[in-house]
């Protein structure tokens, strides 16, 4: 039989020129004009997935996130734009702080098609950014399980769990994920780095993990966290001035991050710049640092460093 006409009128027709139009206006960043077009296009043509999903993501950019969600909840049961718009309502009651809410979303999901990761990996992804790892974990193995061999393109799962596993102090298992993550991609500037940055807080395999951060510069120069990294190196090694020279660098390109300053003041007291290492430290308090970073900074305000360097290099 023939198919139904998708454009069955007047009305349908006019919606999907509105449509283009509008599409034409949000990828030049006209939100306004463009959400105006496609609420018309929406009028004109109430079930119309496409127009809906254009509206949701302006409003998404608006950060209007509650009203994203209303409007992919309008979208039909039957249509093909459903299932993925059930996982951006999932990440928008997340960003409205309804975590718990995404992740009863995301769990009838995955419920729905026992052979889709992807609504795990997201539950893993949002569980993960709310610091809640172990929970994270969880999603990341019920994910993980599901494929039955693993291939290069999930370099990225692996990548992902390992993190949420490094920070619930199951280093082995994460120290795991990222060697089989690096066998898949091994030029992957971001797991070189975190691997990289992890053996030298545990003072382990230092010159691997000091080629591997190198390498890790060398592919994205301009990453801030790759490039702190190296500074870090240099400061566990000993080699003060140079680590003040690449911490300094690293904090031009990453100013916001407490940790990173937080290095470079450590860094500029080790050289003798003791007044802008404190200065370092202060600007730190200022960048909303984790809760168990502030302690020692006050401290290190108060006493300075201590007079002994840390051990060279092992």
């Amino acid at each position: 039989k023939p198919p139904k006409a998708d454009i069955a009128g007047a009305g349908a027709g006019a919606a999907e020129a509105l449509f283009g139009i509008a599409g034409n206006f949000r990828q030049q960043n006209v939100r306004e004009t463009a959400l105006l077009l496609a609420r018309i296009a929406l009028y004109l043509r109430p079930d119309f997935p496409p127009g809906q999903v254009l509206i949701a993501d302006i409003l998404e950019n608006d950060g209007r996130f509650a009203a994203a969600n209303a409007v992919y909840e309008g979208i039909g049961k039957d249509s093909a734009f459903q299932r993925p718009t059930r996982a951006r309502i999932a990440v928008n009651l997340d960003r409205l702080d309804r975590t718990d809410e995404a992740a009863g979303r995301l769990n009838a999901l995955a419920q729905a098609d026992p052979g889709d990761a992807e609504p795990l990996i997201q539950l893993g992804d949002i569980l993960r950014a709310r610091k809640r790892f172990k929970e994270s974990v969880a999603a990341y193995d019920r994910a993980i399980a599901r494929a039955p061999v693993l291939e290069r393109r999930h370099w990225a799962w692996l990548y992902s769990r390992g993190i949420a596993l490094e920070r619930s102090d199951q280093w082995p298992r994460a120290e795991a994920d990222f060697l089989q993550a690096l066998v898949f991609e091994p030029e992957q500037p971001h797991v070189l780095n975190y691997l990289g940055y992890s053996w030298i807080e545990k003072r382990q395999n230092m010159d691997r993990a000091t080629d591997m951060i190198r390498r890790a510069v060398a592919l994205r120069p301009n990453d801030g966290y790759i490039v702190d990294s190296l500074g870090w190196v240099h400061y566990q090694l000993g080699d003060w001035a140079d680590a003040a020279t690449v911490l300094e660098r690293a904090v031009e390109l990453r100013p916001e991050d407490p940790v990173i300053n937080d290095h470079f003041g450590d860094a500029l007291w080790r050289v003798g710049r003791r007044v802008e290492a404190r200065f370092q430290w202060e600007r730190v308090l200022t960048l909303k640092p984790e809760s168990d970073q502030i302690e020692p900074i006050k401290r290190k305000l108060e006493e300075g460093l201590p007079d002994v360097p840390p051990a060279g290099k092992s």
